[in-house]
């Protein structure tokens, strides 16, 4: 009888579940580039849907003195995808103005730990940058075609490259997760 009920409840959740399950291009992509989108947007639906509704006490929660506050990390998958932009589509690193704007969050630890920058602003203020940012992204994208994609940029293409924005969303929605779990929401 109990798994009679967990095999019900695993086709309900599945069938009325928002996720997609499924990785398939989107219209006005190229093929490849489409479905580096999708799974780009996925990514970044579930770690936001995991944080939307995050109070300022749990959005600069600091887990232990090396730890980031979940806020910060947020700015720094905005940052990475942002310096990814400009070495793939410009092929080149942040300029100093840019630096200013990105560095902090880009490189988290100590200084970034204890920047006032970093905290006392609603986890909305850090999504809404990191939507700015995916916003570019797919404009940027829709220019480009999947040869593109096999650009090759001193030791890595530029697929690989948003292979590694993936990647780091990923790891970094992870940590998000264990701090919440350890702070208890």
């Amino acid at each position: 009888m109990k798994k009679v009920v967990l095999a019900i409840s695993f086709f309900f959740f599945a069938f009325t579940s928002k996720a997609q399950y499924e990785i398939k291009s989107i219209e006005g992509y190229s093929p490849n580039i489409g479905i580096l989108i999708t799974m780009l947007d996925d990514l970044k639906s579930r770690v936001s849907s995991s944080v939307k509704g995050l109070n300022q006490e749990q959005t600069d929660f600091l887990l232990d003195k090396n730890a980031n506050r979940i806020g910060a990390m947020i700015y720094h998958l905005a940052a990475t995808e942002k310096y990814y932009q400009v070495y793939t589509f410009e092929g080149r690193q942040f300029n100093a103005e840019e630096q200013k704007t990105w560095g902090l969050a880009l490189g988290l630890g100590d200084n970034a730990r204890n920047s006032k920058l970093l905290k006392g602003k609603p986890i909305k203020h850090y999504l809404d940058i990191w939507d700015e940012v995916r916003a570019d992204t797919k404009k940027m994208l829709k220019t480009k075609d999947d040869a593109w994609l096999n650009t090759k940029a001193s030791r890595m293409n530029y697929h690989w490259a948003w292979y590694h924005v993936m990647e780091h969303q990923a790891n970094h929605m992870g940590q998000i997760r264990m701090i919440q779990k350890r702070a208890g929401n």
